[in-house]
């Protein structure tokens, strides 16, 4: 599908009254001037440009989630690894199918989405983590989480770096081409302007990741149709899993992420209504729960 890029008013950019002396735009390409870089967020974040290892900031948490990285003491894990760490819960390294289907079931999706999560994730990244530990294919398709980097791939928004850090500038680049009338969100069409945008040459399965990943994260935080800037900051270093997962835990439940996410819900109010349906799988997500909210604590 081609982009569509709803024109902005005054799209030429003034690069003086930005703050610069170079051209960040130029008439030739209209996508230079359609698409403003985040210019001046150097007065919120030291160095924006640089990666960060192992937090994720923005102009509105130039500390990024420092509360979740000491409580789950995480200081020595990339920001890919920490997105990642929701899934590793013996915290050995390595994720397990069963680990997949599990985090996505505590997420709230049904039995369908949970399986098909585990085939899409699973299937095609184990091969690449597993490279930093061997050549040969792991016969049970784990994801060994030293090595999660080399699952990156092509077709993203650059927000992760090619180690797994995070990259302030493209995190804020995301928002000032995309939220058009800076709502401090990205609505459902916005974030597939950007997706689409972010197409490489022959490159379909970036493509198609990039759908997958970003698709997930609107049916899990979606708002009105909007997907929040620090909900989407704190889906890339992960604790935005931990807080949904707390959420489910409350009589109240998670309130976001409704719409298109009833769809791939469907029928997991009433299973949670009659456990007894599938009483070995809810006493594996118990038992999992359990055990990992002790080594937290004891953490």
């Amino acid at each position: 599908m081609p982009v569509r890029v709803v024109p902005r008013e005054d799209e030429q950019v003034d690069d003086e009254r930005q703050g610069v002396d170079f051209a960040t735009a130029v008439s030739n390409c209209p996508p230079t001037a359609e698409r403003p870089q985040a210019i001046d967020i150097d007065v919120d974040i030291y160095k924006p440009s640089i990666a960060r290892a192992n937090v994720a900031p923005s102009t509105e948490q130039p500390e990024g989630s420092a509360e979740y990285v000491d409580a789950l003491d995480l200081k020595d894990y990339t920001v890919l690894q920490q997105h990642c760490m929701f899934w590793d819960r013996d915290r050995d390294g390595v994720i397990w199918p069963q680990d997949t289907f599990i985090g996505f079931y505590e997420l709230g999706f049904n039995l369908f989405f949970c399986f098909l999560a585990t085939l899409v994730i699973n299937l095609n990244f184990s091969y690449p983590t597993r490279l930093g530990v061997s050549y040969i294919p792991d016969p049970y398709f784990r994801l060994y989480l030293p090595s999660i980097h080399k699952a990156k791939h092509g077709s993203d928004s650059g927000t992760y770096d090619k180690e797994g850090r995070f990259v302030p500038q493209a995190f804020e680049d995301m928002f000032s081409k995309w939220d058009r009338g800076d709502k401090g969100a990205l609505s459902a069409g916005e974030l597939w302007n950007m997706i689409a945008a972010n197409r490489l040459a022959a490159d379909p399965f970036g493509w198609a990741a990039g759908i997958f990943e970003f698709g997930v994260t609107w049916l899990l935080v979606q708002q009105d149709g909007m997907v929040d800037k620090e909900d989407l900051r704190r889906i890339y270093d992960g604790s935005m899993f931990f807080k949904i997962r707390e959420a489910y835990r409350t009589e109240k439940g998670w309130n976001k992420g409704f719409g298109l996410r009833e769809f791939f819900n469907l029928g997991r109010e009433q299973w949670a209504k009659n456990k007894n349906r599938c009483p070995s799988l809810d006493s594996v997500v118990s038992k999992v729960e359990k055990t990992v909210t002790q080594k937290l604590h004891r953490a």
